[in-house]
C-alpha cells in the first residue's frame, strides 16, 4: 500500500489524498445525480452520495496501489 504521497514538497498520508479526491469527485457528481429519477425515489438521497464517496475512495485507493506504486510514493 502507498503510505505517503509527496506533493510539492509536502508529505501527506495517501488515504487523506485519495479521500479528498473522492470528496471532490462526489461534489462534482452531485448535480447530475440529482437529475436522475432514482435520486427522487430514495428514502434518504444523502446515503447515495455517501455510498458513492466510499466506492470512489476505495476505487481510487485500489487503483493507486495497483498502478501508481512508484509515481507519488516515497
Amino acid at each position: 500500500m502507498i503510505e505517503e504521497i509527496h506533493l510539492l514538497g509536502v508529505y501527506m498520508p495517501a488515504a487523506l489524498g485519495w479521500g479528498v479526491l473522492a470528496a471532490v469527485l462526489v461534489h462534482f457528481l452531485r448535480a447530475p445525480l440529482q437529475r436522475l429519477p432514482l435520486h427522487k425515489l430514495l428514502w434518504h438521497p444523502a446515503l447515495l452520495e455517501l455510498a458513492l464517496f466510499v466506492a470512489l475512495w476505495w476505487g481510487l485507493s485500489a487503483f493507486a496501489d495497483t498502478f501508481l506504486q512508484g509515481w507519488f510514493a516515497s
